[in-house]
């Protein structure tokens, strides 16, 4: 009964869109309808109301709609709330003109080169992408200004539509784009599911405890959305602007020069920078504040609508006096913070100085000035046809469809997984031959299919919450959240231009004159759409394009983590080979001279320590070898191995799926009312039984003895890998520790006069103010390392003092120890300083890329770029589940 139900709640959906309605009410009004009447089926016919449902009930169904509308009404969602930001930002560049301008300027500036009206509309399609990322509005917005002047060119009426609709789509995959930020929020829950799934698979795979951590599901937020879609972004503006000049030059007459009547002189130039030049900012303000980290993605999105404005207020004012006011005061104002926040601390809390002060005033001073120039604009835009109120309508329009598209998809998808849908798509999923790239080619093939019916919106909010946890959790390809995001956008794009239900060419046609035939328009779109399927292609193969400069931020982000984190190390060990391989030679040597060097100055342990951090030093280049030697190991083993290991941990699947089935039908067959019904729960549980031991059959009998062979190999890497941490720690330790405690010398130094000071304490008449002058010097002398002796004997000299009648004897005592040990401790320090300093640091400069990477605060630029580069790659880890 749960998969009538099922067919019931994908035909009621199905149904309602197809007659046209509203898709926010479909979704949940289907969901609604179909749950009460499983619900009252199941109380009629079962006695209980949750009889028809394979997972939750309608109680525990609502309880999850009712979290789903909270989960998306908290208004701290970093990746929803930056949403009608940028609706807002694109809407107020379209209605103030800009655009135009935009179209207009750079048509007369590409115009003299073959093909150069149909590159400057791929030019500013780009262009808006990156300031509106709304497909209607910019397909609208070009094909009412570009296509009559294409066509009054004489170009091909074919290959203007083609132009001007592919262009207008790249609005779904360029940031910032809306589709991102809705992929983003939905991989996000996604992730988490995939995670645990991949977790529960190692643990009953290899019966381990916990997972390695650099085998978990990699994140994604908006702003790694972001990231990732840029390059792919930029390699689709170049295949068009590539196939329209070609186009050009092999048919010069079907895409025509056009010569510019004026001349091309300062006015002209000053007029292309003054049009191009602002929306760069813009693009550069938002999309740089992400990538540089300054900025979160709502954050940006409130840059974003800010700069819209300023930019509409002078634009609504072409032509008169002080028009550029509000943006010049803009413009200073924001210069002025940079300078401030640059050379001054803001902070009010701590502003204790006048020079803080100065700065706590200037960046107020600025911040108001900024302000007014946006309340300026704003006031321009409101009064000018009251562009303003028109803008904020449409914004709460969208805005409000999302949302509502929002929650009543969030309620679709939990009826779906009520009634066994996931189950049935990850059992299909699973099913097919050819593994992950099976089950990715055919959810991209029916995301595409879906893409003639649905908007983005319906698509990123029903289907990828179903089928994005079972490919992330897929092992095989070890894919990116990102990397799937970004793949899913290029398809809904490549969709929104199919014909004949392509959402661009409705849009098109609405707007463009009836002497462009409509089967012109679909002609016209077809090699557009070659070339998204060729981006496609380039990016499912290239997975660096998307995932290197999320990977690069990250890395070289403030909250980057530390190079001894788990998942950095088979890429950084892979780094510490190549760098062994380079430059082992000088690297040996500088631990032969180390090894050379006079420690007799320093306390024996602390020498000790250093002669055997010199022997793990250079044993740690055996260590690395045999990491190399384990992973030829399993290698050579992994060819005969997968086969067999991929048929059968997928007849365990079925078997720990049919097992767990069995044991909820024999439940139900105890629990029901009727012999009739108890024989067919029964019945059922004794076919799958049958399955279940024929599965169990076609393990082949030597698999136990297969599978031990070879995890004693992945074992045997895993613990070179271990015993290679471990040595490198070994040899890097002892060297810092050192070289800071031979750095302290000044702070050490410092707190002599300090120390002396105690002996006139220890006759001080109030022996509680004598104790906590004890207890700040003690506290002092944490500032420096390796002194935690000389803070036990102040310690215990504070505990003589705190005694009902002070010990000022015993405690002078103590003080006079802890004075000669500091002076010994000082000593010894100055003079290694001197004399051992120079050469430790030297040999720290020789293996810091490579043994003492590990030790480091923070990882080093161009190690975060090889590591980046390494983790782009997707890395096949099933053999290890």
């Amino acid at each position: 009964m749960e998969l009538f139900f099922l067919a019931l709640l994908m035909m009621l959906m199905a149904g309602a869109l197809a007659s046209g309605y509203p898709v926010a009410f479909a979704l949940p009004g289907s969901a609604i309808i179909t749950i009460i009447l499983a619900g009252v089926a199941g109380y009629l016919f079962a006695g209980d109301t949750d009889a028809y449902f394979a997972i939750d009930g309608p109680s525990q169904w609502l309880s999850a709609g009712v979290t789903n509308f909270r989960f998306y009404w908290e208004p701290e969602r970093d990746t929803l709330i930056a949403i009608p930001l940028f609706i807002f930002m694109g809407i107020m560049l379209q209605r103030s003109k800009i655009a135009e301008d935009l179209l207009v300027t750079m048509a007369q500036l590409f115009g003299p080169i073959p093909g150069g009206l149909g590159i400057s509309v791929v030019f500013v399609g780009a262009l808006l992408a990156a300031t509106t990322g709304i497909v209607g509005a910019t397909v609208v917005a070009m094909g009412l200004i570009s296509l009559p002047a294409m066509l009054r060119n004489n170009y091909s009426r074919p290959l203007a539509s083609g132009a001007i609709a592919a262009s207008g789509t790249l609005g779904q995959i360029i940031p910032p784009s809306i589709v991102l930020i809705i992929l983003a929020d939905q991989l996000a829950s996604a992730v988490d599911q995939a995670s645990t799934a991949r977790k529960t698979e190692y643990r009953e795979a290899t019966g381990e405890i916990s997972m390695p951590p650099d085998f978990d599901v990699t994140s994604t937020s908006a702003g790694d959305m972001f990231l990732g879609a840029f390059l792919p972004g930029l390699v689709l503006v170049g295949l068009y602007m590539t196939y329209i000049l070609i186009f050009a030059l092999i048919r010069p007459s079907s895409a025509p020069t056009v010569r510019f009547e004026g001349q091309y002189d300062a006015k002209f130039i000053g007029k292309v920078l003054l049009t191009l030049v602002p929306p760069l900012a813009l693009i550069f303000l938002v999309l740089g504040s992400i990538i540089a980290g300054v900025a979160t993605v709502n954050q940006a999105g409130a840059i974003g609508a800010a700069g819209a404005l300023v930019m509409a207020g002078y634009r609504l004012c072409e032509g008169q006096r002080g028009a550029y006011i509000p943006a010049v005061i803009a413009i200073a104002s924001v210069v002025s913070l940079f300078f401030v926040l640059s050379n001054f601390d803001t902070n009010i809390r701590t502003a204790d100085t006048a020079e803080d002060q100065l700065g706590v005033t200037l960046a107020a001073i600025s911040v108001i000035a900024l302000g007014i120039a946006i309340g300026w604009s704003g006031l321009r835009a409101l009064r000018i046809d009251d562009t303003l109120r028109g803008v904020m309508i449409e914004t709460a329009k969208t805005t409000s469809l999302v949302f509502i598209i929002l929650i009543g998809a969030a309620m679709l998808t939990a009826a779906f997984r009520a009634f066994g849908g996931e189950d049935i798509v990850k059992e299909f999923l699973g099913s097919l031959p050819g593994g992950f790239w099976t089950q990715f080619f055919i959810v991209m093939l029916v995301i595409f299919i879906l893409g003639f019916f649905l908007d983005f919106i319906e698509i990123a909010v029903v289907v990828v919450p179903i089928v994005a946890p079972i490919l992330l959790a897929n092992p095989e390809a070890n894919v990116t959240a990102v990397w799937l995001g970004v793949m899913i956008g290029l398809n809904i794009q490549t969709s929104f231009l199919t014909p004949p239900f392509g959402f661009a060419l409705f849009y098109l046609r609405g707007v463009a004159p009836a002497v462009v035939k409509t089967l012109e328009i679909y002609r016209g779109v077809i090699p557009f759409i070659s070339l998204q399927l060729l981006a496609l292609v380039i990016v499912a193969f290239t997975p660096a394009l998307v995932n290197f400069l999320p990977q690069r931020v990250s890395l070289t982000a403030e909250t980057a983590p530390p190079p001894n984190n788990p998942r950095l190390q088979y890429c950084l060990e892979n780094y510490v080979t190549e760098a062994f391989e380079r430059d082992g030679e000088s690297i040996r040597q500088a631990i032969a001279a180390a090894r050379g060097l006079d420690l007799s100055g320093l306390p024996e342990d602390l020498a000790d320590d250093l002669r055997e951090s010199f022997d793990k030093a250079e044993e740690a280049f055996p260590r690395l070898a045999a990491i190399g030697a384990a992973e030829e190991a399993v290698a050579l083993k992994a060819d005969a191995y997968r086969p067999v290991h991929q048929e059968v941990r997928a007849a365990q699947r079925l078997i720990r799926r049919e097992t767990k089935e069995i044991e909820e039908l024999e439940t139900a067959a105890r629990r029901a009312l009727t012999d009739a019904e108890r024989a067919r729960f029964q019945a059922r549980a004794d076919a799958l039984k049958e399955d279940v031991a024929a599965l169990e059959a076609s393990i082949p009998e030597n698999w136990d003895e297969f599978s031990a062979t070879f995890q004693e190999l992945t074992k045997a890497e895993n613990q070179a890998r271990r015993q290679y941490r471990r040595t490198v720690d070994d040899a890097a330790e002892p060297l810092i520790e050192t070289i800071e405690i031979l750095d302290s010398v000044p702070a050490l130094e410092a707190l002599g006069p300090t120390l002396s000071a105690l002996d006139a304490e220890i006759d001080n008449a109030d022996a509680e103010a004598a104790v906590e002058r004890f207890k700040e010097v003690r506290a002092a002398f944490s500032a420096a390392p390796e002194v935690g002796e000389i803070r036990s004997l102040l310690n215990k000299a504070r505990r003589e003092l705190d005694r009902n009648t002070p010990n000022r004897g015993e405690a002078r005592a103590l003080l006079t120890e802890a004075a000669a040990l500091y002076e010994s401790e000082l000593a010894w320090r100055r003079a290694a300083e001197a004399s051992l300093r120079p050469d430790l640091e030297r040999y720290r400069e020789a293996i810091g890329d490579t043994i003492a990477v590990r030790a480091l605060e923070r990882l080093p630029n161009k190690h975060a770029v090889y590591i980046a580069g390494c983790q782009s790659e997707h890395r096949d880890i099933s053999l290890f589940f």
